[in-house]
This record gives C-alpha cells, structure tokens and sequence, in this order.
C-alpha cells in the first residue's frame, strides 16, 4: 500500500514539473474592457492551452475561452478571449495545457471594467509605467552588463496596478536578431521569459508601444527595411486592443479607462531619418498626426495620456527628443492645436531617455501639459541627465537610477486627482506629484 502511494506521488510530481515546463512564459493580462478581456500565453511547443474562469465571489459556474493550438509559426503564443464577462467583476482564472490544469504560485486574477458614467463617481485606479528593459543574454550583450536590478518587477507588482503602460524599449533586438524572424521571436521570447516578470504579467493588465529598440537597431526610422516582421512580432507578443488606424498601421491604438482616454503612438514606422536634411519632417506621420488631433478634440476625458517613445516636451535638443533633429516644427504644431482648442488635462508619457523626470509646459491662460518620462526599468543608468537643461523639468523630479512610475487616478468627480509617484527599483519612493483637472 505506502509503495503504491509513493508511486501515486512521484507520478503526480512528475506530472506537475511536465506541465509547468511546457509554459515559456506568462499568463499575462492584456486588455480590458466592460464585457472582454484577453489572457496571452506563450509555450514551449505547439499545444492546445484554454483559459477556464469565475467569478471570485460566486464560484459555481465557470466559464472558458476559445480553444487555441499554439504554433512554431506564431512562436508558440496565443491569445485567449474570456467573452463572458460583466462589468466590475473580479474573476479567478486557471490555464490548461492539453487539457491539463497548470498551478502557479501567484495570484492569477483579472478584472473588467466597472461601467460608472451617470452612476456615480468615477473609479479609482493606478497605472505603473516605464521604459528600457534590458535582459541580458552574455553571447549576444554588447561587451559589459548593461542590465540589471530585474527584481524592479516584483517592484512593480507589489504596489498592485491596474494596468501598465509599457514605453518602449520593452526589449532590445541585438545585431543577430532584427534582421530575421527566428531572431526576431527569440529576443521577445527570452526578455519575455524571466522569472522576476511572471507574477506582474498574470493579474496586470499590459498595454505596450515601441521605440527604436524593439523596432529595429538604435535610432531606426521609416527606412528599417525589415520592420514588417518587428510589427508581426508585436502583434504577436503584446494584446493591445488594436494595432493601427484607417490608413497607418503600426503600434497605434486607444483605449479608456475610468475617466482617462489613453492614446498609444507610434514614433518609429513614419519617422523622417533623423540626418536627412529636410523640411516639415515628422516623426508620426501624415494620417496618425490628424488622428491624435481629432482624438484629443473629441475627448471628454477628464485626463487625456498621449504614451509615446521619446520626450516630447523636453526643451532639450539632445538625441532622440522632439525638438531635436528637425522635428521641432512638428512638436510645436501639436501644442499650439492643444492651445487653440483649450484642450485641458493632456500629459505625455515618455521613455528612451534612461533617466526620469516630469515636466511641465506652463502658459498665461493656456491649459497646462505635462510629460511624464520614466526610465529605465533594467538598462543601463543615464549619469548625465543633471547636466541637461531642461526648463520645463519641475524640481526634484530628475532620477537617474532604475525606476518606475505609478499614476494614481483618485477622488470624487468635483476632486478629481492624478497622483503621479516614482519609486526605484527596490520599491523605495523617489518623489510624488499631483496634478489636479484646471
């Protein structure tokens, strides 16, 4: 009888490990909206995986997502749809793998938004960002350990957002990677795999862009010739609610949360070459440039947050920001649309700069615009970022160590407040900021 046991026991440990070594990486939250939210997982091989959930406070019926074989050719990931949802209900999930339940030793739950306009105030949430996530890989890494301080990912889930606004340069193609697809679905296969990640991944909800990183090589423009198969490996490794607009595809895409419009740029795919001598060069393009208009004209919001790779409201000409390399014209044609149609309560989130700082553009009678640059998460420190001269930089905002930043949306309708916090890497509070609706 106690061999049989023992037996029974190695079998169902040896079960265990086999299933959880068939996951490469997540569950992983994407999207949320009032009546869908979506689940991605990524294995190892090709394999049926289904995501069963309930209710947390009414477990007796459960429901599943669609039924999805991962393949070599989508890098093993999916993307699954829990449609049976109701507004502002937490659900408990559990994924399977051949129909074989996986366990997790964190928490995987998820939430859909709360429906509230003309019920009653607004909800409360908070939204964790930042940019420059190196992992390294030694026989690939530029000579040096240029990341590190990954435990800034338990950081983060510790203060338990609601969502993340991922800023670019969530991993960083090296030269053996950008110009094929198996070099391509490897480097977001390993950044996207390290142990530190998964417990943020399963019960955060993940948006994300792209910069030059994650795009192509350093400071890649519209010229990266091959930068349709980095978009098809974007839609792949990251549930956005969309991937584009009429007429510009790329990593563009919106969504709402609470009393928040949040509007998703793409800095990379229309992008003038940064040392070709023109006139009117653009970094959005055309047709997405008149989208963030009418977007931000259109928006009742009470706050409205423009993510994109590069500090747009730096007044510094240095590298990649907005006044530099010709695209100074660019950048002040969207202020002065923002001033000419009164639109308050617009703040930019920005990365790329490895260093942090908020800044704020401040006008006589014009409404205030903010831009909020979070950096890096995992890459190398920027130690130079006091010598720049950044008029707009509010004072004792500037980090220069691994960071993160939380945006809280709090408070009653009539006080409403977003109360901005950076914290290092170890958890530890740098500074806060709030800011109140004009």
């Amino acid at each position: 009888m106690k061999k049989n046991l023992l037996i029974l026991f190695i079998t169902l440990v040896i079960n265990l490990n086999a299933q959880d070594a068939r996951i490469q990486s997540g569950p992983m939250l994407g999207y949320s909206e009032m009546k869908e939210v979506v689940i991605w997982i990524q294995t190892k091989a090709a394999y049926e995986v289904q995501i069963s959930y309930w209710n947390t406070d009414d477990k007796a019926k459960i429901y599943k997502t669609n039924l999805v074989r991962t393949e070599k050719s989508n890098a093993y990931t999916a993307k699954l749809i829990a449609d049976n949802v109701e507004p502002g209900i937490s659900y408990e999930y559990s994924l399977s793998v051949d129909k074989e339940t996986i366990e997790f030793n964190y928490p995987t739950i998820f939430k859909a938004q709360p429906i509230w306009k003309y019920r009653g105030d607004p909800p409360e949430f908070s939204l964790a960002t930042g940019s420059c996530a190196y992992i390294n890989e030694t026989k690939y890494d530029r000579p040096g350990k240029y990341g590190s301080d990954y435990e800034i990912f338990e950081a983060i889930h510790s203060k338990h957002p609601n969502l993340m606004i991922w800023l670019g340069d969530n991993f960083y193609y090296r030269e053996p990677d950008w110009n094929s697809w198996t070099g391509i679905t490897q480097r977001n296969t390993h950044t996207r795999s390290i142990p530190e990640l998964q417990p943020l991944l399963a019960s955060t909800h993940h948006y994300a862009i792209w910069d030059d990183h994650d795009y192509g090589p350093n400071d890649s423009d519209r010229s990266f010739w091959n930068k349709e198969q980095t978009y098809e490996a974007f839609k792949l490794f990251w549930p956005n609610p969309s991937f584009g607009i009429e007429g510009a595809k790329g990593t563009i895409t919106s969504f709402q949360w609470g009393d928040a419009d949040f509007f998703l740029l793409d800095n990379r795919t229309y992008r003038t070459p940064n040392k070709l001598k023109a006139n009117n060069k653009t970094i959005l393009g055309a047709t997405q440039l008149q989208w963030i208009k009418d977007a931000l004209v259109s928006s009742s919001a009470t706050f409205k947050i423009i993510a994109m790779g590069g500090q747009f409201l730096t007044s510094v000409q240095a590298f990649e920001t907005y006044a530099n390399n010709g695209f100074k014209h660019e950048r002040d044609e969207i202020i002065a649309f923002i001033y000419k149609h009164d639109i308050k309560g617009v703040i930019f989130l920005s990365g790329d700069r490895h260093f942090t700082e908020l800044s704020l553009l401040k006008e006589e009678g014009k409404p205030d615009i903010y831009d909020l640059t979070t950096s890096s998460l995992t890459a190398g420190v920027n130690t130079y970022g006091d010598q720049e001269n950044n008029r707009y930089r509010i004072p004792n905002t500037l980090v220069m160590r691994h960071n993160f930043s939380l945006l809280n949306f709090r408070g009653p309708v009539e006080k409403r407040e977003l109360f901005i916090e950076n914290f290092d890497f170890e958890g530890k509070k740098m500074w806060d900021y709030s800011i109140t609706p004009e």
